[in-house]
């Protein structure tokens, strides 16, 4: 059985430690800092095997030199050159098996070019999302477009609703305090938001998340809502689900 553990790092990064069954070789996602990994592993006498990467920015990457140096794992990641250490660069529909589970490889790209996600099929299907879908929101638009985003979005919209959404960072209830407002009907956002506060309280993850959940609760995948659209249209155009989206994701940014 495949067990996913968050281990946080920096303020508000999750690095997330794949183990099966009992096995002592673990793959981690996106290691932006290799100290927190290299406590966890050698606290629990595991190693390294594998690394997962989404995309380059350094909060996902800084920490992955260490760790070649110290543990020499497998490292799968995106097409793109900066990025220093990958062994099997990967791209949109390729497959690659980690931990005894085959993953798929979407492009996802929008918050940058080379973002990329994993996919596991299984009981219960796992996506690892990197910065793309957050519980509640998504990620900024560094250098995608709009269409692109909303388009990696849509895509991931369509995976089976009990999908285990792991995305990077500990957001969720900055995220439901804009859901509140481009969403404000949705009682779904407002039991969200209680759940969120009291796991908070207890200092415990508020991910990972569903897909079904995020279907009910993140407006930038309800951009087709009557509720959201009639919010969104006292910020920009509203026209269209794209036109929508691209409101939502201005107002977001200076919200």
């Amino acid at each position: 059985m495949l067990s996913v553990t968050p281990i946080p790092a920096f303020s508000d990064n999750y690095i997330w430690l794949l183990r099966q069954d009992t096995s002592r070789a673990v793959c981690v996602v996106d290691p932006g800092d290799a100290t927190p990994v290299i406590e966890w592993l050698e606290r629990e006498g595991l190693e390294l095997g594998a690394v997962l990467i989404t995309h380059h920015h350094p909060d996902h990457t800084g920490g992955l030199r260490e760790l070649i140096t110290r543990y020499s794992p497998r490292v799968i990641g995106p097409d793109n050159p900066a990025i220093d250490g990958i062994d099997e660069r990967v791209g949109d529909g390729d497959e690659v098996r980690v931990m005894g589970r085959l993953f798929e490889v979407f492009a996802l790209p929008g918050h940058t070019l080379d973002h990329i996600g994993f996919f596991t099929a299984g009981i219960p299907p796992l996506l690892f999302c990197g910065d793309v879908l957050f519980s509640g929101g998504c990620g900024r638009l560094f250098e995608g477009t709009p269409a692109q985003m909303h388009e990696s979005l849509s895509r991931l919209a369509t995976l089976p609703e009990e999908t285990l959404v792991f995305a990077a960072h500990e957001y969720t209830q900055a995220n439901l305090a804009f859901a509140r407002a481009a969403d404000p009907d949705n009682t779904d956002v407002e039991t969200a938001q209680e759940e969120c506060r009291r796991a908070r309280e207890l200092d415990r993850p508020t991910l990972p998340s569903t897909l079904g959940r995020e279907r009910r609760i993140n407006p930038f995948l309800r951009c087709d809502s009557a509720g959201v659209r009639q919010a969104a249209a006292a910020h920009g155009d509203t026209d269209t689900d794209l036109a929508t989206f691209t409101t939502l994701r201005t107002w977001k940014d200076d919200f």
